[in-house]
């Protein structure tokens, strides 16, 4: 049961076609940024594949099908939407690339405060993601 894939969200009603192609380029901009942020530190893989996969579920239902499919992204947003799950490792993997990216700022920008501002802020994410269950609730508790 583990294996099976969990079903989209439930269609609701197209938006407009302006709006429609709005979030559509909302959905592939988020996309490629976390795309990106796979190779750069300073930008985050996984708010820009969550809300890449937010503008899908109300613009391109394709879109969302790959993005659930997916075998680097697909488990992920499964566990997000089925629980607000971050597994582990990926808490370690954004603890490191934020802890680069704030060196980064140190060693480059030319004031500190914007550099502890910038430092601040993932700090804050941080705790927050650490905050988050890392696993589903039934994997949780084998005794139950």
């Amino acid at each position: 049961m583990a294996n099976r894939p969990e079903p989209a969200l439930p269609a609701a009603a197209p938006p407009a076609a302006p709006v429609r192609w709005l979030l559509i380029a909302l959905a592939l901009t988020s996309l490629v940024l976390g795309i990106v942020g796979l190779f750069l530190p300073v930008l985050p893989t996984v708010p820009f594949v969550l809300l890449s996969a937010w503008a899908a579920a109300r613009s391109s239902p394709k879109l969302l099908a790959w993005l659930e499919a997916h075998r680097a992204f697909g488990p992920m947003l499964t566990e997000w939407r089925r629980g607000g799950v971050v597994r582990r490792r990926a808490k370690w993997l954004a603890t490191l690339t934020m802890s680069g990216s704030a060196l980064i700022l140190l060693l480059t920008l030319p004031q500190r405060w914007m550099a502890l501002a910038g430092m601040a802020v993932m700090g804050s994410v941080l705790v927050w993601l650490w905050r988050r269950p890392e696993q589903m609730p039934e994997e949780g508790n084998p005794s139950a």
